[in-house]
């Protein structure tokens, strides 16, 4: 099967097979949950939808993956029906939820799939891997029926929404920068997860449809393993990690385009790994009016302050919430306040953020993470990796919304 005939083909099944399975009527309904990608994250998923079940009326009604054992092992985990292909289970009538759980380089043609099957959507994030994709999701939801969550899970922690109302009524004066982080630290190899010894292709996997889209390689146990170590499946640790990060900021601060973007790093400590991503990468984002600068290693976990820097007032984010400090010179020349402390609910779970969309079918709630807020996401990642990639300070073009 060639690249061409596996996504013709998907659009075509899912064409035909269309239908508003996904409305849940009353507060009350089942909602049957499909998987697609049983690897790690979506172990994590599965684990707590299956906790989920009696609580949310839940149940996980067919999981998918092209590598057979995790296929296998996702069904006897939670007891879901497996399909060999993912088109089968979006023509499903016992079917009305997908969580799409696969490497980046897949998320945009299993949504719009979804999106077109009828049946509502939970993504891992990054929404989509490049920005042209994320547009196109963008402009099939705003017409859709069914509701999307992206899996930017801090953005059920209120913590964010609480500041944004801080930066709106002028408590932080005019906010000039803004620094976040995600770092780790690895011995040997970074992102180097063990690789299973029985992945056979042509016997237990599906090689072909693993790459997708994606350009046609011979297997690599390295690039199905530890997928996000090469460009052509992620954007590294931009798409995997500084999106959590990009995106809390963006709903303090109501951020969506960029006007500039420059990126730095290298592979500096694991100079010897196969990845093609950098092990140490920075960006800084100019938004209209303020930098944004986001900080990561993956070969040193030493923590960043998580500031937002206003002319009148310091937001510093904390496991429990934040708290508001006023600069000196402004207690000493104007009005003293006392530290403003916010004591956050919510969190970053995945319980919070499925429930949050279950509501969002059932009763209309908000989307924490809907599909615009994964699109300012997308294109903040993209960007940071294009310009470390060709060394290049990039700007944003407004008006066709694309780097220039």
């Amino acid at each position: 099967m060639t690249r061409r005939t596996l996504l013709t083909g998907a659009a075509a099944l899912v064409a035909t097979t269309a239908r508003s399975y996904a409305q849940i009527d009353g507060a009350n309904d089942r909602i049957r949950v499909g998987v697609i990608g049983c690897g790690i994250q979506s172990n994590a998923h599965m684990r707590t939808l299956v906790r989920m079940r009696e609580a949310d009326n839940i149940e996980i009604g067919g999981v998918c993956d092209v590598f057979s054992k995790r296929a296998d092992q996702a069904s006897q985990l939670t007891g879901g029906k497996i399909f060999r292909d993912y088109r089968e289970m979006l023509a499903s009538r016992d079917i009305d939820y997908v969580l799409v759980a696969t490497p980046e380089h897949w998320h945009y043609q299993m949504i719009v799939d979804t999106i077109d099957s009828g049946k509502h959507v939970y993504t891992e994030k990054p929404m989509t891997h490049h920005i042209e994709e994320a547009k196109k999701v963008v402009a099939k939801m705003k017409s859709a029926k069914v509701k999307m969550q992206v899996g930017v899970q801090g953005m059920s922690d209120d913590s964010y929404e609480a500041a944004n109302q801080y930066f709106k009524d002028g408590t932080l004066g005019k906010v000039v920068l803004a620094q976040i982080d995600y770092s780790r630290n690895h011995m040997d190899d970074f992102w180097a997860y063990p690789i299973d010894a029985d992945v056979k292709p042509g016997e237990n996997l599906d090689w072909n449809a693993w790459l997708g889209p994606a350009p046609k390689r011979p297997f690599d146990a390295d690039r199905f393993g530890r997928w996000r170590r090469y460009w052509d499946y992620s954007g590294g640790i931009a798409s995997d990690l500084f999106v959590h990060r990009i995106t809390r900021l963006m709903k303090a601060l109501d951020l969506k385009f960029p006007d500039y973007v420059v990126s730095t790093g290298g592979k500096f400590e694991f100079a010897q790994s196969k990845a093609e991503i950098p092990d140490t990468f920075n960006v800084l984002l100019d938004y209209p009016g303020m930098t944004v600068q986001l900080v990561s290693s993956m070969a040193n976990d030493t923590r960043v302050q998580h500031l937002i820097r206003g002319h009148k007032a310091t937001l510093e984010f904390t496991p429990s919430g934040f708290t508001i400090t006023q600069q000196p010179l402004y207690a000493r020349t104007g009005t003293p306040i006392e530290p403003i402390t916010h004591q956050k609910t919510g969190g970053e779970a995945l319980d919070l953020h499925h429930r949050n969309l279950f509501n969002a079918i059932r009763k209309n709630e908000a989307i924490k993470c809907d599909y615009m807020l994964g699109y300012y996401g997308v294109v903040a990642c993209e960007m940071s990796v294009t310009s470390y990639r060709k060394r290049r300070y990039l700007k944003w073009d407004a008006a066709r919304e694309r780097i220039a």
